[in-house]
């Protein structure tokens, strides 16, 4: 009896399958936080062992924000042929959709639950939550996937936002040591265990520092002919682009200028802007559209310290026509269907991220799953991950002739794609959700 039991005991802890919670925007919503969370979703779910659920927000932010966050254009299911599960429970502006949640997760009972972070002022329901099943399990493992700690963007509100979401955290994910050195700023109190490779110190708060993956969701097509893609679009010799949604840190109104000042040296060159102005993607004639300004504006005076009305005022694409370089400049202003998105990149050289200020790219990392290089500013994390002359050029932030001069010096020195492609190697989702699961494989 005892040899059958121990047996028995054997079978079920090889062949259980640990269950994973990502709660994350799920794949009908826009953007990288989505790919991303998808993505993670589909390399745990690779992982031998594996139950993996997405509880997804149905509405991430407060309704006064003008802007329609859900993909309506894209017909590619990325999660088809696995049987990950997506549910679609909470909204930031109904707090019994956040008990709702806490209710369906303790239902699944996961071993690990995961949370993308990407935004301070989802602290407050995401807070919540995490309070609620730490309460409820102490032993369930709440992990932090931070993209960043504190908002691009100052605001009044932000610290206490961020604490209140992470103060019962005790795993971080980090994709730069930058992230981390905020992170203890932030709680100067806490003494984090800082591992790369996964492995978590009982009681003691652990960064788990990684990195930000390949994406791979978006896959280059085999047969695209370049040169003939080229000549239909009315591209020059040399390509570049800048790429995703257009805001004012991402720094197209350096981009823009630096370009022209580029075809005062050459005309063999063509900038691809692709991407959806984050804040126009309502139509401005709707009431509902006009009230929901009127109460973002009356909110951003309210809370932030500072506030430049970028969703007004932001409007880089005018410069185009202001220097000239119409002819020289092909603009794609709409959400790019993931469907589209390898178009853009496999007919470009490079990708442009002259950013104000960066934490960990998605756009970054899209560009290296096809080969593309990066010519970025010297700001957040770029120079951690940008080895000059290996995978791109760093640029000085503001100083648009010197922006201009590293995009010359790129056609001059041009990138060896094969660098790229060890960079893309070692940046793989399978190491990455082996870091996040290697308690449990320890226990195996």
């Amino acid at each position: 009896m005892i040899i059958a039991n121990q047996k028995f005991s054997i079978f079920v802890n090889y062949s259980m399958k640990h269950k994973i919670v990502l709660f994350g925007p799920g794949p009908q919503f826009k953007g990288g936080i989505s790919n991303y969370n998808t993505s993670l979703a589909k390399a745990l779910y690779e992982q031998p062992n594996t139950e993996i659920f997405i509880i997804s927000w149905r509405q991430q932010y407060p309704a006064i924000i003008p802007r329609d966050f859900i993909d309506r254009n894209s017909k590619q299911n990325f999660l088809n042929n696995t049987n990950i599960s997506v549910e679609y429970l909470t909204n930031y502006n109904n707090p019994l959709t956040w008990k709702k949640t806490v209710k369906r997760i303790i239902e699944i009972n996961p071993k690990i639950v995961i949370f993308q972070w990407a935004i301070a002022l989802q602290g407050i329901p995401l807070g919540f939550i995490v309070k609620s099943l730490k309460k409820h399990n102490p032993n369930m493992e709440i992990i932090f996937d931070l993209h960043l700690v504190q908002q691009k963007e100052a605001s009044a509100i932000d610290k206490f936002c961020t604490k209140l979401g992470l103060k019962n955290v005790n795993t971080f994910i980090v994709h730069a040591y930058k992230t981390a050195n905020e992170l203890q700023k932030l709680f100067p109190n806490k003494k984090f265990q800082i591992t790369e490779s996964g492995s978590r110190m009982q009681n003691q708060p652990t960064i788990i520092k990684l990195y930000h993956p390949i994406y791979d969701l978006f896959q280059p097509n085999p047969h695209f002919n370049k040169e003939k893609i080229k000549k239909e679009m009315g591209l020059n010799e040399h390509v570049f682009l800048f790429f995703g949604f257009i805001r004012k840190y991402k720094g197209l109104h350096w981009v823009i200028p630096a370009f022209a000042e580029l075809l005062k040296q050459r005309k063999d060159v063509s900038l691809i802007i692709a991407g959806e102005s984050f804040w126009n993607t309502l139509d401005e004639k709707q009431w509902g559209t006009r009230i929901k300004k009127f109460f973002f504006r009356l909110a951003k005076k309210i809370l932030l310290k500072k506030t430049d009305n970028e969703e007004e005022n932001y409007q880089p694409l005018k410069l185009i026509e202001q220097l000239g370089i119409q002819h020289f400049v092909k603009v794609f202003n709409r959400f790019i269907p993931n469907e589209e998105v390898h178009k853009f990149f496999q007919v470009s050289d490079c990708i442009l991220t002259f950013y104000e200020n960066a934490t960990p790219s998605g756009v970054e990392s899209l560009s290296y799953n096809f080969l593309l290089p990066v010519l970025a500013t010297r700001v957040g994390h770029f120079p951690e991950t940008i080895q000059e002359g290996n995978n791109g050029y760093l640029a000085e932030p503001g100083n648009i002739q010197d922006m201009a001069r590293v995009m010359n010096y790129f056609i001059e020195n041009p990138i060896d794609r094969n660098n790229i492609q060890k960079i893309a190697e070692k940046l793989s989702w399978k190491n990455y959700a082996e870091a996040i699961l290697y308690p449990l494989k320890s226990q195996n």
